[in-house]
């Protein structure tokens, strides 16, 4: 992310993510599944405005919001996913109804939000999703535009993989997009094996960055395979696909194998992220180092 919009801020941000990760942790240690688990920590981060997902998404170039989500469980590979939806408070409980509730796994647009409205989840005006710092990004962006022809666009997105206590996996991803994007432009996070997999043979997995790149390269579903038909390790499958198929600076991913195995990596300056197990580690961080706790 710009150093502008991170300085001075650190630690609010580790500070959230304290809270995502002791969430999803709490939950999994009280024997709540994780699909349920997911949802609730990508929630929590949806309404966070520090972050690139519900409140405080990005804006579009036209200075509207088009919000993404995706989920996915590993037992069975049930999967929704919601594109470009405007009014959804929690764009990721929507795509589990699409997911629990219709035939489908992916709905978008207008169809998305009549969808929504049908299925009772709370709708809010576009403009709750406001924040004046967005709106300075795009007026940077918009700038930039004018006079190189060359905008550096605010990526961003939020996403948590978790395993059970029965042994299931699941993933799940919000976004606002990238800053100044067109409008109708849709990224990697609801196209499931893209920016969000899960399978109980071989992980869960949730991506972050350049959404096209992530979509060329099928980056999740790419990690799942290496695992199940190269017999390689997910810590290995996901530093493959980070540092040899995808380029520098394209993002990064979260992932946990069926045998709790956490992983974290990217290839980019930082990458805000948190992890918690069973065996007591508990870590946040931005860059590198981890911030480790109790």
């Amino acid at each position: 992310m710009p150093e502008e919009r991170l300085a001075g801020r650190e630690p609010l941000y580790l500070a959230s993510l304290e809270r995502a990760v002791r969430l999803g942790a709490t939950m999994l240690g009280d024997g709540a599944s994780s699909l349920d688990t997911v949802e609730a920590v990508v929630r929590l981060l949806e309404e966070d405005p520090l972050f690139n997902a519900g409140k405080g998404a990005v804006y579009n170039h036209e200075g509207t919001h088009e919000l993404d989500a995706s989920i996915m469980e590993g037992r069975g590979l049930r999967c929704g996913a919601v594109a470009g939806v405007r009014t959804v408070r929690n764009p990721v409980t929507l795509a589990r109804l699409v997911m629990e509730r219709t035939p489908h796994v992916f709905l978008a647009g207008e169809g998305a939000e009549a969808f929504a409205r049908e299925a009772g989840v709370e709708i809010v005006e576009p403009s709750f999703f406001d924040t004046p710092g967005r709106r300075e990004e795009l007026e940077r962006e918009l700038a930039k535009s004018a006079t190189s022809g060359s905008p550096t666009p605010e990526l961003g997105t939020v996403g948590a993989v978790a395993l059970d206590r029965a042994g299931d996996v699941a993933a799940a991803t919000s976004t606002g997009g990238r800053t100044n994007k067109r409008y109708g432009r849709v990224g990697d996070v609801p196209v499931i094996g893209a920016g969000t997999y899960a399978d109980n043979r071989t992980g869960a997995i949730s991506a972050t960055g350049k959404g096209e790149e992530m979509i060329r390269h099928a980056a999740a579903a790419n990690v799942s395979a290496r695992v199940e038909h190269a017999g390689a390790a997910l810590e290995d499958a996901v530093r493959e696909v980070v540092h040899q198929v995808l380029e520098p600076g394209d993002g990064g991913m979260i992932a946990v194998s069926p045998d709790g195995v956490l992983v974290l990596d990217f290839n980019t300056e930082g990458m805000f992220r948190g992890a918690a197990d069973s065996a007591g580690r508990f870590e946040v961080a931005i860059r590198s180092p981890a911030r480790t706790g109790p």
